[in-house]
Protein backbone atom coordinates (compact mmCIF):
# COMPACT_ATOMS: atom_id res chain seq x y z
CA UNK A 1 0.00 0.00 0.00
CA UNK A 2 1.11 3.16 -0.68
CA UNK A 3 0.44 6.42 0.57
CA UNK A 4 0.67 9.79 0.02
CA UNK A 5 1.94 11.52 2.84
CA UNK A 6 0.89 15.41 1.93
CA UNK A 7 -2.26 14.94 1.74
CA UNK A 8 -3.03 11.98 3.87
CA UNK A 9 -1.02 12.59 6.97
CA UNK A 10 -4.00 11.75 9.30
CA UNK A 11 -4.54 7.93 7.46
CA UNK A 12 -0.28 7.54 7.91
CA UNK A 13 -1.01 7.61 11.60
CA UNK A 14 -3.85 4.49 11.45
CA UNK A 15 -1.83 2.51 8.86
CA UNK A 16 1.86 3.26 9.79
CA UNK A 17 3.86 2.56 12.90
CA UNK A 18 6.48 5.04 13.82
CA UNK A 19 4.09 7.84 13.22
CA UNK A 20 5.75 9.81 15.40
CA UNK A 21 8.40 10.09 12.36
CA UNK A 22 6.55 11.73 10.22
CA UNK A 23 5.69 16.15 10.52
CA UNK A 24 2.13 17.26 10.51
CA UNK A 25 1.70 18.51 6.79
CA UNK A 26 -1.47 20.33 8.28
CA UNK A 27 0.52 23.08 9.06
CA UNK A 28 3.21 25.30 7.48
CA UNK A 29 6.01 22.79 8.76
CA UNK A 30 5.79 20.64 5.64
CA UNK A 31 7.51 23.68 3.52
CA UNK A 32 10.83 24.13 3.70
CA UNK A 33 12.52 27.35 5.73
CA UNK A 34 13.20 30.62 4.51
CA UNK A 35 17.03 30.94 4.39
CA UNK A 36 17.74 33.98 2.83
CA UNK A 37 19.29 31.97 -0.32
CA UNK A 38 18.45 32.54 -4.01
CA UNK A 39 17.03 28.74 -4.79
CA UNK A 40 17.89 27.91 -8.36
CA UNK A 41 14.69 26.17 -10.43
CA UNK A 42 16.15 23.81 -12.74
CA UNK A 43 14.03 21.49 -13.20
CA UNK A 44 10.19 20.47 -13.56
CA UNK A 45 9.84 18.12 -11.09
CA UNK A 46 5.96 17.53 -12.02
CA UNK A 47 7.49 16.65 -15.45
CA UNK A 48 10.05 14.11 -13.72
CA UNK A 49 7.36 12.55 -12.00
CA UNK A 50 4.90 12.09 -15.31
CA UNK A 51 8.47 10.48 -17.34
CA UNK A 52 8.64 7.82 -13.95
CA UNK A 53 4.86 7.56 -14.13
CA UNK A 54 5.28 6.36 -17.88
CA UNK A 55 8.15 4.56 -17.27
CA UNK A 56 6.52 2.61 -15.11
CA UNK A 57 3.63 1.59 -17.41
CA UNK A 58 5.88 0.15 -19.86
CA UNK A 59 5.34 -3.50 -20.18
CA UNK A 60 9.03 -4.35 -20.65
CA UNK A 61 10.48 -1.99 -17.83
CA UNK A 62 12.41 -4.15 -16.66
CA UNK A 63 15.27 -4.22 -19.66
CA UNK A 64 15.96 -0.78 -18.99
CA UNK A 65 16.72 -1.14 -15.13
CA UNK A 66 20.52 -2.43 -16.07
CA UNK A 67 22.10 0.63 -14.67
CA UNK A 68 19.77 1.66 -11.57
CA UNK A 69 20.18 -1.88 -10.32
CA UNK A 70 24.08 -2.10 -10.44
CA UNK A 71 24.20 0.99 -8.35
CA UNK A 72 21.37 -0.13 -5.93
CA UNK A 73 23.19 -2.92 -5.07
CA UNK A 74 26.63 -1.20 -4.55
CA UNK A 75 24.81 1.09 -2.50
CA UNK A 76 23.16 -1.70 -0.07
CA UNK A 77 26.60 -3.42 -0.08
CA UNK A 78 28.04 0.15 1.66
CA UNK A 79 25.20 0.34 4.49
CA UNK A 80 26.07 -3.59 5.30
CA UNK A 81 29.98 -2.47 5.61
CA UNK A 82 28.53 -0.37 8.48
CA UNK A 83 29.06 -2.90 11.67
CA UNK A 84 25.75 -1.56 13.38
CA UNK A 85 21.86 -1.90 13.72
CA UNK A 86 19.92 0.27 12.54
CA UNK A 87 16.55 0.91 14.03
CA UNK A 88 14.53 2.68 11.32
CA UNK A 89 15.52 3.24 7.48
CA UNK A 90 14.34 5.84 4.76
CA UNK A 91 15.23 4.89 1.23
CA UNK A 92 14.85 8.12 -0.39
CA UNK A 93 13.78 8.50 -3.93
CA UNK A 94 13.85 4.58 -3.92
CA UNK A 95 12.17 3.65 -7.77
CA UNK A 96 11.26 0.17 -7.78
CA UNK A 97 13.09 -0.92 -4.49
CA UNK A 98 16.90 -0.94 -5.73
CA UNK A 99 18.80 -0.40 -2.79
CA UNK A 100 15.55 -2.14 0.05
CA UNK A 101 15.40 -4.92 -1.60
CA UNK A 102 19.10 -5.97 -1.02
CA UNK A 103 18.85 -4.93 3.07
CA UNK A 104 18.87 -7.83 5.87
CA UNK A 105 17.15 -7.46 8.88
CA UNK A 106 20.56 -7.75 10.98
CA UNK A 107 21.28 -4.14 9.37
CA UNK A 108 17.97 -2.78 9.60
CA UNK A 109 15.00 -3.34 11.63
CA UNK A 110 12.22 -1.34 9.51
CA UNK A 111 12.59 0.42 6.03
CA UNK A 112 10.25 3.05 4.74
CA UNK A 113 10.56 3.90 0.79
CA UNK A 114 9.88 7.25 -0.22
CA UNK A 115 8.96 8.37 -4.15
CA UNK A 116 7.81 10.82 -6.26
CA UNK A 117 5.45 8.15 -8.63
CA UNK A 118 3.32 6.68 -6.72
CA UNK A 119 2.92 4.15 -10.37
CA UNK A 120 6.82 3.20 -9.94
CA UNK A 121 6.34 3.30 -6.15
CA UNK A 122 3.73 0.62 -6.42
CA UNK A 123 6.34 -1.63 -8.77
CA UNK A 124 9.16 -1.43 -6.00
CA UNK A 125 10.20 -4.54 -4.62
CA UNK A 126 11.03 -5.04 -0.92
CA UNK A 127 13.35 -7.26 1.04
CA UNK A 128 12.48 -10.61 2.23
CA UNK A 129 13.49 -10.43 5.89
CA UNK A 130 12.84 -6.50 6.42
CA UNK A 131 9.50 -5.02 7.22
CA UNK A 132 9.28 -2.07 4.31
CA UNK A 133 6.47 0.26 4.17
CA UNK A 134 6.29 2.86 0.78
CA UNK A 135 5.08 6.58 1.35
CA UNK A 136 4.82 8.99 -1.55
CA UNK A 137 7.09 11.88 -1.14
CA UNK A 138 8.95 14.31 -2.62
CA UNK A 139 12.66 14.48 -1.85
CA UNK A 140 12.76 18.48 -1.54
CA UNK A 141 9.64 18.19 1.07
CA UNK A 142 11.22 15.44 3.30
CA UNK A 143 8.15 14.31 5.38
CA UNK A 144 9.77 13.00 8.34
CA UNK A 145 10.17 14.60 12.18
CA UNK A 146 13.57 15.73 13.57
CA UNK A 147 16.03 13.67 15.30
CA UNK A 148 14.05 10.36 14.34
CA UNK A 149 15.73 8.55 11.85
CA UNK A 150 18.70 6.42 11.98
CA UNK A 151 19.98 6.22 8.44
CA UNK A 152 19.43 7.53 5.03
CA UNK A 153 19.98 5.93 2.06
CA UNK A 154 18.72 7.42 -1.90
CA UNK A 155 20.23 5.89 -5.19
CA UNK A 156 20.32 7.83 -7.98
CA UNK A 157 16.94 10.31 -7.20
CA UNK A 158 19.53 13.48 -5.98
CA UNK A 159 20.25 15.03 -8.68
CA UNK A 160 17.14 15.64 -10.38
CA UNK A 161 16.35 17.81 -6.78
CA UNK A 162 16.43 21.69 -6.98
CA UNK A 163 17.50 22.71 -3.71
CA UNK A 164 20.15 20.45 -3.13
CA UNK A 165 21.40 22.54 0.32
CA UNK A 166 17.70 22.77 1.44
CA UNK A 167 17.67 18.79 0.90
CA UNK A 168 20.13 17.66 2.87
CA UNK A 169 19.41 19.96 5.64
CA UNK A 170 16.34 18.13 5.95
CA UNK A 171 17.78 14.89 6.33
CA UNK A 172 20.55 16.25 8.49
CA UNK A 173 17.43 17.73 10.60
CA UNK A 174 15.85 14.33 10.30
CA UNK A 175 18.56 12.25 11.18
CA UNK A 176 19.43 11.26 15.17
CA UNK A 177 22.69 12.43 16.65
CA UNK A 178 25.18 9.82 15.33
CA UNK A 179 22.78 8.87 12.17
CA UNK A 180 24.19 8.47 8.70
CA UNK A 181 23.30 9.69 4.84
CA UNK A 182 24.57 7.01 2.83
CA UNK A 183 24.10 7.06 -1.20
CA UNK A 184 25.16 7.89 -4.95
CA UNK A 185 24.31 10.46 -7.76
CA UNK A 186 25.57 10.76 -11.15
CA UNK A 187 28.41 12.79 -11.26
CA UNK A 188 29.41 15.89 -13.87
CA UNK A 189 31.69 13.15 -16.36
CA UNK A 190 27.94 11.65 -16.63
CA UNK A 191 27.02 11.37 -20.79
CA UNK A 192 29.55 13.43 -21.79
CA UNK A 193 29.66 11.92 -24.99
CA UNK A 194 26.50 12.34 -25.51
CA UNK A 195 25.96 15.93 -24.44
CA UNK A 196 28.88 17.58 -26.82
CA UNK A 197 26.84 15.70 -29.53
CA UNK A 198 24.22 16.97 -29.48
CA UNK A 199 25.48 20.87 -28.81
CA UNK A 200 27.44 20.19 -31.95
CA UNK A 201 24.43 18.77 -34.22
CA UNK A 202 22.06 21.44 -32.75
CA UNK A 203 24.58 24.21 -33.51
CA UNK A 204 25.53 22.93 -36.99
CA UNK A 205 21.55 22.14 -37.67
CA UNK A 206 19.67 25.07 -36.08
CA UNK A 207 22.15 27.70 -35.27
CA UNK A 208 22.05 27.68 -31.43
CA UNK A 209 22.27 25.32 -28.98
CA UNK A 210 19.77 24.27 -25.43
CA UNK A 211 20.09 21.70 -22.45
CA UNK A 212 19.12 18.20 -23.44
CA UNK A 213 21.46 16.66 -20.72
CA UNK A 214 20.98 17.36 -17.45
CA UNK A 215 23.36 19.31 -15.10
CA UNK A 216 24.97 16.91 -12.64
CA UNK A 217 27.31 17.97 -9.51
CA UNK A 218 30.69 17.34 -8.98
CA UNK A 219 32.70 15.83 -5.79
CA UNK A 220 33.91 19.25 -4.87
CA UNK A 221 30.34 20.87 -4.71
CA UNK A 222 29.09 17.75 -2.96
CA UNK A 223 31.38 17.69 -0.55
CA UNK A 224 31.15 21.28 0.13
CA UNK A 225 27.15 20.87 0.34
CA UNK A 226 27.35 18.23 2.42
CA UNK A 227 29.62 19.49 4.83
CA UNK A 228 27.53 22.86 4.59
CA UNK A 229 24.31 21.17 5.79
CA UNK A 230 26.46 20.00 8.89
CA UNK A 231 27.43 16.48 7.84
CA UNK A 232 31.12 15.34 9.48
CA UNK A 233 33.52 12.96 8.59
CA UNK A 234 32.33 12.81 5.00
CA UNK A 235 33.65 9.69 2.48
CA UNK A 236 33.46 9.97 -1.27
CA UNK A 237 34.58 7.76 -4.05
CA UNK A 238 33.88 8.07 -7.77
CA UNK A 239 33.27 4.73 -10.55
CA UNK A 240 32.33 4.79 -13.83
CA UNK A 241 30.08 2.58 -15.75
CA UNK A 242 30.54 2.52 -19.39
CA UNK A 243 27.68 1.23 -21.46
CA UNK A 244 28.06 0.51 -25.45
CA UNK A 245 25.29 1.04 -27.47
CA UNK A 246 24.64 0.36 -31.30
CA UNK A 247 23.35 3.88 -32.05
CA UNK A 248 22.47 7.20 -30.43
CA UNK A 249 18.44 6.04 -30.86
CA UNK A 250 19.36 3.00 -28.34
CA UNK A 251 20.96 4.97 -25.60
CA UNK A 252 17.88 7.83 -26.27
CA UNK A 253 15.59 5.50 -25.88
CA UNK A 254 17.19 3.57 -23.15
CA UNK A 255 17.61 7.23 -21.18
CA UNK A 256 13.64 7.65 -21.81
CA UNK A 257 12.76 3.87 -19.98
CA UNK A 258 14.93 4.33 -17.07
CA UNK A 259 13.05 7.83 -16.72
CA UNK A 260 16.17 9.52 -16.97
CA UNK A 261 15.27 12.43 -20.15
CA UNK A 262 15.86 15.87 -19.92
CA UNK A 263 13.39 17.92 -17.02
CA UNK A 264 14.93 21.23 -17.16
CA UNK A 265 12.33 24.22 -17.63
CA UNK A 266 14.38 25.05 -20.71
CA UNK A 267 13.75 22.00 -22.75
CA UNK A 268 12.80 22.06 -26.17
CA UNK A 269 8.95 19.80 -26.72
CA UNK A 270 11.21 17.73 -29.37
CA UNK A 271 14.26 17.02 -31.11
CA UNK A 272 14.25 17.50 -34.95
CA UNK A 273 14.87 14.35 -36.93
CA UNK A 274 18.07 15.34 -38.88
CA UNK A 275 19.73 16.64 -35.62
CA UNK A 276 19.72 13.38 -34.17
CA UNK A 277 21.11 12.04 -37.07
CA UNK A 278 23.86 14.62 -37.56
CA UNK A 279 23.97 14.14 -33.48
CA UNK A 280 24.94 10.60 -34.52
CA UNK A 281 27.21 10.84 -37.36
CA UNK A 282 29.03 12.89 -35.35
CA UNK A 283 29.07 10.77 -31.70
CA UNK A 284 30.39 8.16 -34.22
CA UNK A 285 33.43 9.83 -35.49
CA UNK A 286 34.53 11.30 -32.23
CA UNK A 287 33.62 8.71 -29.86
CA UNK A 288 32.75 5.49 -31.53
CA UNK A 289 34.80 2.02 -31.46
CA UNK A 290 34.07 -1.03 -33.20
CA UNK A 291 31.69 -2.01 -30.66
CA UNK A 292 29.70 1.14 -30.74
CA UNK A 293 28.89 4.06 -29.06
CA UNK A 294 29.96 4.00 -25.61
CA UNK A 295 28.33 5.95 -22.92
CA UNK A 296 30.18 7.30 -19.63
CA UNK A 297 27.91 7.22 -16.65
CA UNK A 298 29.85 8.57 -13.82
CA UNK A 299 28.42 7.24 -10.08
CA UNK A 300 29.86 9.47 -7.25
CA UNK A 301 29.19 7.67 -3.76
CA UNK A 302 29.34 9.45 -0.42
CA UNK A 303 28.43 8.82 3.46
CA UNK A 304 28.08 11.46 5.71
CA UNK A 305 27.70 11.38 9.73
CA UNK A 306 25.62 13.48 11.57
CA UNK A 307 27.76 14.69 14.77
CA UNK A 308 27.82 13.10 18.32
CA UNK A 309 30.33 13.60 21.10
CA UNK A 310 31.07 9.79 20.63
CA UNK A 311 32.27 10.55 17.19
CA UNK A 312 36.39 10.63 16.56
CA UNK A 313 38.25 14.08 16.28
CA UNK A 314 40.49 15.32 13.99
CA UNK A 315 43.93 16.38 16.22
CA UNK A 316 44.19 19.77 17.38
CA UNK A 317 46.78 21.35 14.75
CA UNK A 318 50.16 21.52 15.20
CA UNK A 319 50.17 18.24 17.48
CA UNK A 320 51.49 16.46 15.45
CA UNK A 321 55.04 14.70 16.07
CA UNK A 322 55.99 13.23 12.32
CA UNK A 323 56.57 15.32 8.62
CA UNK A 324 54.68 13.81 5.93
CA UNK A 325 58.40 14.29 4.09
CA UNK A 326 59.53 11.40 6.37
CA UNK A 327 57.61 8.87 5.42
CA UNK A 328 59.99 7.74 2.80
CA UNK A 329 61.95 7.24 6.08
CA UNK A 330 59.25 5.61 7.84
CA UNK A 331 61.48 1.91 8.30
CA UNK A 332 64.44 3.86 9.93
CA UNK A 333 62.20 5.79 12.52
CA UNK A 334 60.34 3.20 13.07
CA UNK A 335 63.72 1.79 14.72
CA UNK A 336 64.50 4.49 16.78
CA UNK A 337 60.94 4.57 18.85
CA UNK A 338 60.71 3.43 22.04
CA UNK A 339 58.64 0.54 23.15
CA UNK A 340 55.61 3.10 24.68
CA UNK A 341 55.49 5.15 21.70
CA UNK A 342 55.09 1.59 19.28
CA UNK A 343 52.52 0.48 21.16
CA UNK A 344 50.48 3.77 21.22
CA UNK A 345 51.22 3.55 17.66
CA UNK A 346 49.46 -0.24 17.33
CA UNK A 347 46.56 0.91 19.34
CA UNK A 348 45.78 3.88 17.07
CA UNK A 349 45.64 1.60 14.02
CA UNK A 350 43.83 -1.44 15.96
CA UNK A 351 41.46 1.57 16.77
CA UNK A 352 40.80 2.52 13.40
CA UNK A 353 40.33 -1.14 12.51
CA UNK A 354 37.61 -1.99 15.23
CA UNK A 355 35.54 1.69 14.34
CA UNK A 356 33.00 1.05 11.90
CA UNK A 357 33.00 4.77 11.36
CA UNK A 358 36.37 4.21 9.34
CA UNK A 359 34.97 1.66 6.79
Amino acid sequence: MALCLCRCHAMARMYYPFSRLFRNFSSSSCLKSNRGEVIMNVFDRKAKRMHRDRSAVMPDYKVYEYIKEEIGYRVADRVGDIKREFEVLVDLGCGRGYVSKHLLKDTVKTIYQCELSEKMLSQSEVSIEVPTYRIVADEEYFPFRDNSLDIVVSSLSLHWVNDLPGCFKQVFNALKPDGVFLGCMFGGDTLFELRVALQLAEQEREGGISPHISPFTSVQDLGNLLNRAGFTMLTMDVDEMKITYPSIYELMYDLKGMAENNCTWSRKPALRRDTIMAADAIYRDMYGQKEGLPATFQAIYFIGWKPHPSQPKPAQRGSGQMSLKDIANLADITETLTPEDAKKISDMLSNMEEDPKKT
